[in-house]
C-alpha cells in the first residue's frame, strides 16, 4: 500500500480536538444553539485557524471515507470499526456526517476517549518516537522533521447533527470539535506536470435543518471559496441534513425551498463532484446537474443492529479521477 505524507498543521488538530492553547468558540461568544449562533462561533474559530488549514501529501492519489448517524452512547462499537478500519486501508481522512452522538456529557466522554485510543493507534502506524527527543514523533516516511503529540492531528472532520444540539449539546459537541462550518484542502503534486493542485472539502452546518442567514451570506462572501492560484480537481460538500428524499416513506429536506434551490445552484457553483448527507436513515444515490448525491443509512448499532454496508469509501486517482464504493460493517451491539 502507498505511503503518503502526512504534513497537518497544529491548527488543524485544534480543530478536531481540545486544546488549551487554542480558544473555543463557546468561549468566545457565549449564546444559545441556533444556526446563527453555531456559525458565528464556528466563523470566528475559522477566521483564526483557516490560514493554517491545509493536508498536503506527497502522492496524488489517496482515499477517505465517510460515515454518519453513529449515535453514539456508552456502546461506541460501530465508531469504534469505522475508524479501525480507515486505518487498516491507509485512509487519508475519516468524514462524518452529524448525529455523532446522543447528548449525555457521558456518552461525549467515551467519544472523546475513543478518538484519543485512535490516534494513538494512528501514530503508532505512522509514527516513530523522535531518537533525539523522546516527546516528539517523527514520520515514517518522513523523519527529518519532528512533532509534538499535540501538534498531530488524528484526521477525524465531523459536521454537526441535530441530535448534537438538544440537552445543550452544542456546549459538548464544540469543546471537543470547535467549528461546525469550515473548509480545508488536501493539496496534490501531480506526478506526470509538476503541477500543484487540491482538493476541497468543505463542511455546512445544517443541524437545524436550515442554512440560517449568517451561513449564507459567509459563503456568498466566498469564505469557502479556498486559496488563489490553486486548481481544484474535486470538491467534496458534508451536510447532515439531506437534500433529497430517499423513497415515498422517507423525509425530504427540511430547508426553506429558496435555501434549497440555493444550496443545489452553489453546489454547481463549487462544481461539486459528491454531497454527502446523512439524517434520515436511509441510503440514497442520485445526480442533479452533474453533481453526486450520497445520502448515507446509520452507522448506528441501534438504528442498524445487523452487518450492512455502511460505509462509504471515496478513492481519488492520479489521474484527477474518482470512484467510490460502499464499506462493508460487521459490529453487532452488546447483549445485555
Amino acid at each position: 500500500m502507498r505511503t503518503h505524507y502526512y504534513i497537518i498543521a497544529a491548527a488543524l488538530a485544534a480543530l478536531v480536538f481540545t486544546s488549551c492553547e487554542k480558544v473555543s468558540p463557546i468561549g468566545v461568544l457565549v449564546s444559545g444553539t441556533a444556526v446563527e449562533d453555531r456559525v458565528k462561533m464556528s466563523h470566528l474559530y475559522y477566521q483564526q485557524y483557516k490560514n493554517e488549514l491545509e493536508i498536503k501529501i506527497a502522492d496524488d492519489e489517496y482515499t477517505f471515507i465517510v460515515g454518519g448517524d453513529s449515535h453514539v452512547t456508552t456502546d461506541p462499537g460501530r465508531m469504534d470499526e469505522m475508524l479501525a478500519i480507515g486505518l487498516q486501508n491507509n485512509d487519508l481522512l475519516y468524514a462524518h456526517l452529524g448525529d455523532i452522538a446522543d447528548t449525555k456529557a457521558e456518552y461525549y466522554i467515551v467519544l472523546d476517549s475513543l478518538i484519543e485510543e485512535a490516534k494513538k493507534r494512528y501514530i503508532n502506524k505512522y509514527y516513530d518516537v523522535d531518537k533525539n527527543n523522546p516527546d516528539k514523533y517523527t514520520l515514517k516516511s518522513d523523519p527529518q522533521q519532528s512533532y509534538l503529540y499535540s501538534e498531530i492531528t488524528f484526521p477525524f472532520f465531523p459536521v454537526v447533527g441535530n441530535h448534537d444540539l438538544t440537552h445543550n449539546g452544542w456546549a459538548l459537541w464544540s469543546n471537543i470539535f470547535h467549528s461546525s462550518f469550515y473548509e480545508f484542502p488536501v493539496i496534490v503534486t501531480n506526478r506526470e506536470t509538476g503541477a500543484v493542485e487540491a482538493d476541497r472539502f468543505i463542511f455546512l452546518d445544517t443541524a437545524s435543518g436550515t442554512m440560517g442567514q449568517e451561513q449564507i451570506n459567509l459563503i456568498e462572501d466566498g469564505v469557502l471559496d479556498g486559496s488563489d492560484g490553486i486548481r481544484y480537481r474535486h470538491t467534496f460538500v458534508f451536510s447532515h441534513t439531506n437534500i433529497f428524499r430517499p423513497s415515498s416513506t422517507q423525509f425530504a429536506s427540511t430547508f426553506p425551498r429558496e435555501e434549497t434551490f440555493f444550496l443545489l445552484n452553489q453546489f454547481v457553483h463549487w462544481n461539486c463532484s459528491i454531497v454527502f448527507c446523512g439524517h434520515v436513515h436511509a441510503w440514497d444515490e442520485r445526480e442533479f446537474e452533474g453533481v453526486t448525491y450520497l445520502t448515507l443509512d446509520s452507522m448506528s448499532e441501534r438504528n442498524s443492529p445487523e452487518p450492512g454496508d455502511y460505509l462509504v469509501r471515496v478513492h481519488v486517482k492520479n489521474d484527477g479521477s474518482l470512484t467510490w464504493e460502499k464499506v462493508h460493517m460487521n459490529y453487532t451491539a452488546k447483549k445485555k
